[in-house]
């Protein structure tokens, strides 16, 4: 069994493991900075009965008589070019879901991956969070990443660009990674 006097030693020495820690992760995230920052374009085609060629969504709930699509959810694979035409390149795939999750207003929750396979990025970022549509640019999590993103941290913002119906829109999204690690 180990006395006070023994014991000192490794209190100090975890003590001081911590606070050079703490320091190195202080250090190295700079809220103000991203370290890398990528724009994309995000066009969802949603299945409307008839577009099955070109349909990049679809809604996976039955229609309900409450307001603003409330309790609607859309499963999507939507293309992400680099400007805002829906049929340049893709650069990335966002796959994931929203739904729409307030009654008196129109408000979405995302939850989705990016999933990069081009000359310029490979991996994937993982984004989700609460999308306000009634306000101009909205905020959601980046949560982590693999590949070229392994465990980063950021912020996606929107911009709905374009809205045709309830069948197409075009967000512009300004990505900004504050947490970013070199893995190779």
């Amino acid at each position: 069994m180990m006395n006070a006097l023994t014991q000192k030693p490794y209190v100090i020495i975890f003590f001081l493991l911590i606070s050079i820690s703490s320091y190195t992760q202080a250090k190295t995230l700079k809220q103000n900075q991203p370290c890398k920052q990528i724009i994309l374009y995000y066009h969802d085609i949603l299945f409307n009965g008839t577009d099955l060629a070109n349909a990049t969504s679809a809604q996976i709930t039955n229609e309900t008589a409450l307001s603003h699509n409330f309790g609607m959810m859309v499963v999507f694979d939507d293309p992400m070019t680099k400007d805002g035409r829906l049929l340049s390149p893709p650069v990335a795939r966002a796959q994931g879901f929203y739904f729409y999750d307030r009654k008196n207003t129109y408000n979405a929750w995302f939850a989705y991956t990016l999933i990069f396979n081009s000359t310029d990025y490979k991996g994937t970022l993982n984004i989700m969070g609460a999308d306000p549509l009634p306000e101009k640019t909205r905020d959601l999590s980046v949560v982590g990443g693999t590949g070229d993103f392994f465990m980063t941290r950021g912020i996606a913002t929107f911009t709905t660009e374009e809205v045709q119906g309830d069948y197409y829109f075009r967000l512009k999204m300004d990505i900004k990674l504050y947490e970013c690690y070199n893995h190779k």
